[in-house]
């Protein structure tokens, strides 16, 4: 989209009466927009009608002139909706095409509509109003997904499973815990992409140029018509501003991010040596050659999805990064990786809300792997300072020496016998026993936040009253 400095000349160059021949075939190849502005045609109409209303309203411009813009574009949304509208390379951009088309439909009045703005702040309108209805779609992909993980949480509140820290066995939790922590991180992209709505809710037409303009416009009218909560306020940050697009981007990699780490524990739970998970055929895909494969492509790619992701918030923060004030064409270069990125989330959000209600969870298989390595060692560790009174190191170094004699025994804790453990430290009793379970263990994790079945449950019904 171009600085527009200049006046239409005609209906396929837009160079003004400085310029005695048009660009050439690889000039007109690098300018022009249409290709993937044209997405932006919904916002282009819906700025326009609300720019000429407000200029009607100002006695800029007739209400005569008003009703035939506004028909005017009401047609020709419904061309371009209807697949009968024919995009022009030679028209550089959405704005042009429509108002060339526009022209072709009413006449002279078409000319009226541009009257107190510029292509600057048409496109700031345009690019925002996109970024804040794929903001609002994203808020609802997300409560979906929260809702897919508390419903999980809810069935498997007790379903024990190990717990990990560098992938190795740590302690026991439940399932429900773990569901429970991407609702957390999911819940916390929400927050941010709300506050990022409310960042970029002020309208930039009328900001002209970058200088605003001498007609009496009335922005808050044109705000209040778009729905932002004011206008900007300073008319050269509003037509260089691209954080809103910035802030849409880094939210999408955030969340990428997120997605990515629970798209690799699908794909490690869902191998036979885990086989904590199942995805159905509708998420998995099997191989040309091994009958026996069944791969989680679904996962592998939301996995994949984050790597373009980052890649758009690099870029656009490479553009912006030496851009003095105000407008430059490289700003037209923001729109696709924005566009690549909203696609990107969107899938990835979708299928990996599809694979969490999806998932069949093997309770059996995780119960069994919560007890390998040692995992209640911390328990014997908390029992023998509650119990015995030892300081926690002392309780740490007596813990560590039970594991490694279970360890050479080819034992668990639970299976030493009393005998064995007095010998480490004599005031063990049998009552430790009651602690080595792994269903002790995660029923003992009763602080605010802990993996125990009643907080988990609490933590759901929290999440419930949010959602």
């Amino acid at each position: 989209m171009a600085d527009d400095t200049t006046d239409t000349k005609s209906s396929n160059q837009m160079w003004g009466g400085r310029f005695a021949s048009g660009p050439d075939a690889i000039m007109e190849e690098i300018n022009a927009s249409i290709g993937f502005d044209k997405k932006l045609f919904a916002q282009d109409i819906r700025g326009s009608i609300a720019h000429a209303t407000m200029l009607a309203h100002q006695g800029i411009i007739s209400t005569d002139d008003k009703d035939k813009i506004v028909h005017g574009l009401n047609t020709i949304l419904s061309e371009i909706e209807g697949g009968n509208f024919e995009f022009s390379r030679q028209l550089e951009d959405i704005h042009m095409n429509i108002e060339a088309r526009l022209a072709a439909l009413i006449g002279p009045a078409a000319g009226r509509l541009h009257t107190a703005r510029s292509r600057n702040d048409q496109v700031a309108l345009d690019f925002r109003l996109w970024v804040k209805e794929e903001l609002e779609k994203t808020e609802r992909m997300l409560t979906g997904l929260i809702a897919a993980f508390l419903d999980r949480a809810e069935e498997h509140a007790e379903s024990v499973m190990p717990g990990f820290t560098h992938l190795q066995t740590a302690q026991p939790v439940t399932f429900g815990h773990h569901c429970m922590a991407y609702v957390e991180m999911f819940g916390r992209d929400r927050s941010r992409v709300r506050h990022a709505i409310e960042h970029l809710d002020e309208s930039p037409i009328g900001a002209a140029a970058l200088a605003g303009t001498g007609y009496p416009i009335d922005r808050h009218m044109t705000a209040k018509a778009l729905g932002f909560r004011e206008p900007t306020r300073n008319s050269i940050d509003t037509v260089s501003d691209r954080d809103f697009a910035i802030e849409f981007l880094s939210i999408a990699a955030i969340a990428g991010m997120h997605l990515s780490r629970l798209a690799e524990e699908i794909v490690i739970w869902s191998t036979p040596q885990f086989g904590f998970v199942r995805l159905s055929d509708a998420f998995s895909t099997g191989s040309s050659i091994m009958p026996q494969k069944k791969n989680p492509d679904a996962a592998e790619l939301v996995r994949a999805k984050t790597g373009r992701i980052n890649g758009s918030l690099v870029a656009l923060l490479t553009i912006m990064k030496g851009l003095p004030l105000a407008y430059s064409k490289d700003m037209q270069e923001d729109k696709e990786q924005v566009f690549d990125a909203a696609e990107s989330l969107e899938l990835a959000i979708a299928a990996m809300t599809g694979m969490v209600r999806d998932m069949t969870v093997n309770t059996a298989r995780m119960k069994a792997a919560a007890g390998s390595g040692y995992s209640t060692a911390t328990d014997l560790a908390d029992w023998l300072v509650r119990e015995a009174g030892l300081p926690f190191r002392d309780a740490h170094h007596v813990t560590g020496r039970a594991v490694a004699l279970a360890e050479s025994k080819g034992r668990d804790l639970a299976e030493l016998p009393l005998s064995d453990l007095q010998a480490i430290h004599p005031d063990i009793t049998d009552k430790v026993y009651d602690v080595l379970t792994v269903e002790a263990s995660v029923a003992s994790r009763k602080s605010f936040g802990g993996t125990a079945p009643s907080e988990v449950r609490r933590q759901i019904a929290f999440w419930r009253a949010r959602n």
